[in-house]
């Protein structure tokens, strides 16, 4: 039953800014410090909903580093980070608002993530089902081969594997998605991967790429789309209030893999995705609360 999530690690600095930026002057908001990282999100919404995970990931030997693990720990997550001396664990600062977040990565020591690391955490689960990976590994050249070792190895073991399509910008550089059982994509990703249409369509366009596909449209719900079935889509979970949409995909993902995994059709894992993204943008931060 155990995932395996394979990816990046970072501080986020959430900056939720009141009202348009003022370029060249001041705007106000609340600044805070929090866990992040797309692949460390999901794998501590899974943790934090009881399912058994791994995450496989890399630090800086340095006070941040050691925040993260715990953070993750916490989650419930069994952490195999590698903590690498005189390398900075990697820091995103992110600009956020009700609607929408921009992001300034340092990657940091999530630049050197190996095969190794994968295959440590591979060794680690006898029992794991599935591995999720996040795009980001891939576009980084540094550790592309780590991000393609891991589904590689992981299809080997006889393990289902997704994919996060991660960040529409550094996939239209990267131009490519290797293949995988799942993929997980908002719907300026999808364009990107298969140009104009609807969510369905573009779920269902998709699917030369993978087994099944989902297509994520914020509020506009989410879609699915497999071999031999007509699309399903789901509404959007009604929220009181879009604080921070920071982390929402993440915990999307996780809410579907928990759901899909455990046997449920497509319009439930849909729901229970829906779920935890309606709870990711109610609050500020990529991760759950942890008490």
């Amino acid at each position: 039953m155990t995932v395996i999530v394979v990816g990046d690690v970072v501080t986020d600095i959430v900056t939720v800014h009141e009202g348009p930026l003022a370029i060249g002057s001041d705007t106000l908001a609340s600044i805070l410090i929090r866990g992040g990282g797309s692949a460390a999100n999901t794998a501590a919404w899974l943790g934090s909903a009881g399912h058994p995970v791994i995450f496989a990931g890399v630090t800086g030997d340095d006070e941040p580093g050691t925040a993260r693990v715990a953070e993750l720990t916490a989650s419930g997550v069994t952490a195999t980070v590698r903590r690498v001396p005189g390398v900075a664990t990697g820091t995103v600062v992110v600009l956020a608002s009700d609607v929408e977040r921009t992001m300034f990565t340092d990657r940091g020591a999530n630049r050197l993530l190996s095969p190794a690391d994968a295959d440590r955490a591979l060794d680690l689960a006898a029992d794991a089902r599935h591995l999720h990976l996040s795009a980001y590994v891939l576009f980084d050249p540094d550790c592309a081969p780590a991000g393609l070792h891991a589904l590689r190895a992981a299809r080997e073991r006889g393990l289902t594997t997704s994919l996060d399509a991660a960040s529409a910008a550094p996939l239209e550089r990267h131009g490519s998605l290797p293949a995988v059982d799942l993929l997980f994509a908002n719907l300026d990703e999808a364009r990107v991967l298969a140009g104009a249409g609807t969510a369905g369509e573009l779920a269902v366009a998709l699917l030369d790429r993978a087994g099944a596909v989902v297509v994520k449209s914020g509020s506009g719900g989410a879609t699915w789309a497999g071999p031999s079935a007509a699309p399903v889509h789901v509404p959007a979970v009604p929220v009181a209030r879009v604080v921070d949409p920071t982390g929402a995909g993440d915990a999307f993902a996780a809410g579907f893999l928990a759901a899909w995994l455990t046997g449920a059709d497509p319009a439930a894992a849909l729901t229970n995705g829906a779920r935890l993204g309606a709870l990711a943008v109610s609050r500020v931060g990529g991760r759950p609360v942890v008490a």
